[in-house]
């Protein structure tokens, strides 16, 4: 379903207004299908449009393969952040996510599975929800944005939670990690994630313990412990002289982790740090701010103000830098679904309606257009 437009609008008139959209159209968020071959991307208009990658990147590929096989109105604003898992997508926009049914995405059935708020301050308050993450041992959505805090989203109920003990033994004879809810003893207040004094822009999993860290504008990094949801470390990164650039502002856009390392950037540089520690231990030598950053293989891939992908030793050395046709990127998606080797690639999105598609890092291969 394509974006309302005035009924009385003549068909030469719509057509402007189409392409004045697409001109000024900005992707925020990209998300893989789980069988690996379609891509859905969400833009500042609020619509979501499902691409499929194993089409366009066929060899009897045409330029309408290119073109999405849907697009339909999921939310009133901008869709800020997609994830999915092996059966649901979910989109987040001015104050609520939704869920939608891949099965049925790709019938083009696009009908909303459910939609969720999460318990703000005063029923007035309607923030941002910029980012949003998975964490798959909790079968939980955590999400975060213009209100300061982490919300925890059971997704089995739909409820918003606090997973308070986090129990590592055996129950009933398996061995594993248990989580005791405290949904039922927590005020709505309680069942987030408090610390930052200003709004969230990225999550981050820390896969082999229970922990997330959370990037925002006020320029600290939080890391929280899932066991006792508690911030247990923050690392202000623009007061470390090397990171800081107070031309740039102190706004942390971007953040990864792998292991005991964390790379994250914004106003302050690019840089890679070694979490035990709280030490800083690559500068990426990069003026632009980036607003995108992953770890992949042993590279560190970042975007940001600028049209190009770059590639990064863990060194600080700029290994390539691969140009796209949006002015700036704002989104980095690597398909690796095993499920479909034949669609493994890389794609960047953002001040554009277009979604770059690189089949190796080298080059750009082709783009997908809204």
């Amino acid at each position: 379903m394509e974006r309302a437009v005035p009924h009385a609008v003549p068909l030469g008139q719509m057509e402007v207004f189409q392409a004045l959209q697409r001109l000024h159209m900005t992707i925020f968020s990209q998300s893989v299908s789980p069988c690996g071959k379609f891509l859905a991307a969400g833009n500042n208009y609020g619509q979501i449009a499902i691409f499929s990658l194993s089409a366009a990147l066929s060899s009897e590929a045409k330029e309408e393969s290119k073109k999405p096989i849907v697009t339909f109105q999921a939310h009133d604003g901008p869709v800020y952040s997609m994830v999915s898992t092996d059966r649901h997508m979910f989109s987040a926009g001015d104050g609520e996510v939704k869920a939608w049914l891949w099965a049925e995405i790709l019938k083009k059935g696009c009908k909303e599975l459910w939609r969720r708020q999460p318990p703000y301050r005063t029923s007035l308050e309607v923030p941002e929800i910029n980012a949003l993450l998975l964490v798959p041992k909790e079968n939980s959505l955590i999400l975060a944005g213009g209100d300061c805090q982490l919300h925890t989203m059971d997704l089995e109920t739909g409820s918003f939670t606090v997973r308070g003990l986090w129990s590592w033994g055996s129950h009933n004879g398996v061995g594993g990690a248990f989580f005791l809810d405290l949904v039922l003893t927590l005020p709505l207040l309680q069942r987030a994630l408090r610390g930052h004094t200003d709004y969230i822009h990225c999550l981050a999993l820390r896969e082999r313990s229970p922990e997330v860290l959370s990037g925002g504008e006020d320029g600290a990094v939080r890391l929280w412990d899932l066991r006792t949801a508690k911030e247990v470390q923050t690392i202000e990164v623009y007061k470390h002289e090397e990171c800081s650039r107070p031309h740039n502002g102190r706004w942390i856009g971007c953040l990864a982790t792998d292991s005991d390392w964390m790379v994250c950037g914004g106003g302050p540089a690019l840089t890679l740090w070694h979490l035990r520690s709280s030490t800083p231990t690559t500068i990426f030598p990069m003026r632009a701010p980036q607003k995108h950053v992953t770890f992949y293989q042993d590279l560190i891939l970042s975007a940001g103000q600028g049209p190009c992908v770059n590639q990064w030793q863990l060194s600080g050395e700029l290994k390539a830098q691969v140009p796209g046709s949006s002015p700036g990127l704002l989104s980095l998606s690597l398909n690796q679904q095993p499920a479909a080797p034949e669609c493994k690639v890389l794609t960047a999105a953002g001040n554009s309606c277009r979604v770059d598609v690189f089949t190796n890092l080298g080059y750009r291969a082709f783009s997908l257009s809204f």
